[in-house]
């Protein structure tokens, strides 16, 4: 039977020892599953966003893939999907990057408009690969449903394409990423349940300092492993 390696964080692989957790056969089960849906994917027209109706998929990604479609020719590729997520609007992603002193200005800029672009036809590896993650990554957090945060993260966890390079770059790491998406939905939640309805946009625009407060203990702590070095 082929060997895959699987690369785990220090913190996690401690865990998965101490645990006796058997690798093996968790990793094939899973892996099994994605392969069923990256292949689905692959499969697909992009054109076509019905196939992402058992996905639970909200508007905004829906809205963020048909922006990515768009700007695309040929394959619809990582820096289409990041086009579409920060064309989008007001997604949560764009209101987590900045929390992560993010430029989305700047990242606008890497991946403008391409004019005469005719539409994406297929599904680049990279770009399946990237929508299984944000799969992945609302599953791992208990939700049942994919958002334009999902996607984000998916961008951020895939290795190769240009919209993940680009917002690595730009300072969007997999762990703060997640950790401020996680923060920002539960705030969110909290001031939702506690404020009334004509005032839901200014409830989502305070997420943005929670989020901030979330994170300092964070960025601290980083800051003074730099002055250590």
């Amino acid at each position: 039977m082929p060997k895959i390696n699987v690369y785990l964080p220090d913190d996690l692989a401690e865990t998965v020892r101490a645990l006796n957790v058997p690798v093996s056969a968790i990793c094939q089960r899973a892996l099994e599953q994605s392969a069923r849906r990256v292949a689905a994917i692959r499969a697909t027209d992009p054109a076509d966003l019905s196939a992402l109706d058992g996905a639970r998929a909200t508007d905004r990604f829906r809205g963020a893939l048909r922006l990515a479609v768009g700007r695309a020719t040929g394959e619809v590729g990582t820096s289409d999907l990041l086009h579409g997520l920060l064309s989008e609007g007001d997604n949560l992603a764009l209101r987590v990057l900045p929390t992560l002193d993010v430029d989305v200005a700047a990242l606008r800029r890497a991946v403008p408009e391409r004019p005469g672009a005719t539409g994406g036809s297929s599904w680049s590896a990279e770009a399946a690969s990237a929508l299984e993650l944000a799969v992945v990554e609302a599953l791992g957090l208990g939700h049942n449903y994919v958002g334009c945060e999902h996607l984000l993260l998916g961008l951020v966890v895939e290795p190769d394409g240009g919209g993940g390079r680009a917002l690595r770059e730009a300072g969007a790491d997999v762990r703060s990423v997640r950790r401020a998406v996680t923060a920002a939905l539960s705030g969110y939640e909290q001031l939702r349940a506690n404020t009334p309805a004509t005032d839901q946009d200014a409830a989502l625009a305070a997420v943005t300092g929670l989020v901030r407060r979330e994170l300092a203990p964070l960025v601290e702590r980083i800051s003074r492993l730099e002055q250590r070095g």
